[in-house]
């Protein structure tokens, strides 16, 4: 019980210092309104909404899959680094567009071999994936594989993407965080989504909607899953 207190200690800073009701919420009742799907990881479980395993447009968070397919199966050019970079701390479509027209397996790949059930695709910018595949790659990624870039390179994300969105929203905002990956969509419905990872933590949510209401929806996730891990004992 003690060593999940520590585990999720940011998770829970966060829901306390945004006012989220973590003593006798109930993880089973409509926590996070049906527009957003999310999911927390942990080494010692997890829990998401019931639409965690939904497939959902990745918008840029398939970049993640892109940038770590090239820095691990690609062939270790200085482009591919440098591109790999950009696509991550500043969301840069071109340089993930570079990226895809080398590596154009890059995400089916990364799916089987994380075993993301629900991620598919060829081109990045068409994938599809759900909050619980890219919670599941990333924990994979801060267990198994620390000193990856692609942690790094979230760690230090650019304030504004190469499009000029503010990157400073969402799971960003969760106490404890170390580094983000931001998405949103640049046409149709507003879409929106953010996965983050902290000490012993993954958290990814995706909205459909703005992004305070994304960052809104993020507080009532990160409630629900203090109470489903944390109090219960």
């Amino acid at each position: 019980m003690f060593a999940r207190r520590l585990v999720l200690a940011g998770v829970v800073v966060g829901a306390c210092l945004h006012g989220a009701p973590v003593a006798g919420a109930d993880p089973a009742a409509d926590a996070v309104p049906a527009r957003t799907a999310f999911s927390v990881r942990t080494p010692l479980g997890g829990w998401g909404t019931g639409t965690e395993n939904q497939p959902r447009a990745a918008l840029s968070l398939a970049k993640l899959y892109l940038a770590d397919y090239a820095v691990r199966h690609g062939d270790g050019s200085p482009g591919d680094l440098a591109a790999a970079e950009r696509a991550i701390r500043s969301s840069d479509d071109a340089a993930a567009d570079t990226l895809g027209a080398r590596y154009p397996q890059a995400v089916a790949a990364t799916a089987a071999e994380f075993g993301l059930a629900q991620t598919g695709g060829g081109y990045w910018g068409t994938a599809t994936t759900s909050t619980a595949d890219v919670a599941t790659f990333l924990l994979a990624k801060e267990t198994a594989d620390p000193g990856s870039p692609l942690l790094l390179w979230m760690a230090t994300a650019a304030p504004v993407a190469a499009d000029g969105t503010e990157q400073d929203w969402g799971t960003a905002d969760v106490p404890g965080v170390i580094g983000t990956k931001w998405g949103w969509s640049d046409t149709g419905s507003s879409e929106v989504a953010s996965a983050s990872f902290g000490p012993g933590f993954v958290v990814v949510a995706h909205t459909t909607g703005s992004t305070e209401e994304h960052t809104a929806d993020v507080f009532a996730g990160v409630a629900a899953a203090v109470a489903a891990m944390v109090l219960p004992g």
